[in-house]
């Protein structure tokens, strides 16, 4: 009975990777902080669903041909607008992956391929910027401290310092890196006049922002440079603005 068991087993088991992979449009988030699209040129993005790897593969050093990202992890390629992109993390339920900062404004469609079976082709919409922060805890903007260490709630920022917060989602760069580039210059955002910063629902005075663009050394992460206003209330909740796209709310930058 027990070999009859494992048998079974490893027929479904076989059965379940002759499928190809499935999704829908309805699981294809910001991999920052989960929120639904439209998702702007640059963004990295987690796609949810069925059959996607083999197995949950994390992008290493060694797959990197430096400077660009792979195409193809564990078997898996995500095709954006017939081409494959730069990809971060696969696995049977999720994958992680870019738009090209080259993208135009539109749409885009996506596809999972898998070992040659090929999920569905889901149409999505992309405009110049949709910020979205990068979280860490269960409601913290990550953001470090000019030593880089973490800004946390037991190593708050203070009135009148320079933190670094990063994001996603804030469109095409002065340069512009090319498909799954990774970037070794910094580069401002183009949409840099239009992005707002606000604390507590206060917006912060734009001369605050010392640096908003690319993230050295890092494909997909863009960062914004921010001293903290002086009266700043302790803990405030935190939202970026870009191109009148505003990032989800109920984020918290620890200060003090």
């Amino acid at each position: 009975m027990c070999r009859l068991r494992l048998f079974a087993a490893a027929v479904l088991t076989a059965a379940a990777w002759g499928q190809a992979p499935s999704y829908t449009s309805s699981g294809i988030v910001n991999a920052s902080d989960y929120s639904s699209g439209p998702f702007a040129p640059g963004s990295v993005i987690a796609l949810f669903g069925s059959n996607l790897s083999r197995s949950a593969y994390a992008l290493q050093a060694s797959d990197i041909q430096f400077p660009y990202m792979p195409t193809e992890l564990n078997y898996t390629q995500v095709i954006v607008d017939n081409s494959p992109v730069a990809l971060f993390y696969v696995s049977p339920t999720q994958v992680n992956f870019m738009v090209p900062a080259t993208d135009g404004v539109g749409q885009m469609t996506v596809q999972v391929v898998r070992e040659g079976l090929a999920g569905p082709v889901i149409t999505l919409p992309v405009i110049s910027a949709a910020p979205a922060l990068f979280t860490w805890g269960s409601n913290l903007a990550l953001a470090t401290h000019g030593d880089y260490s973490l800004v946390t709630t037991s190593a708050p920022a203070v009135a009148g310092e320079i933190i670094v917060l990063f994001a996603t989602g804030m469109g095409k760069t002065a340069p512009n890196p090319g498909p799954g580039e990774i970037p070794t210059y910094a580069a401002p955002i183009v949409n840099l006049s239009t992005l707002q910063v606000t604390l507590a629902g206060k917006a912060v005075d734009p001369t605050l922002i010392k640096y908003a663009g690319l993230s050295p050394q890092s494909a997909g992460l863009y960062q914004i440079n921010l001293e903290i206003p002086s009266g700043t209330p302790s803990n405030p909740s935190i939202q970026v603005s870009e191109a009148g796209q505003l990032s989800a709310a109920g984020l918290v930058l620890p200060v003090q």
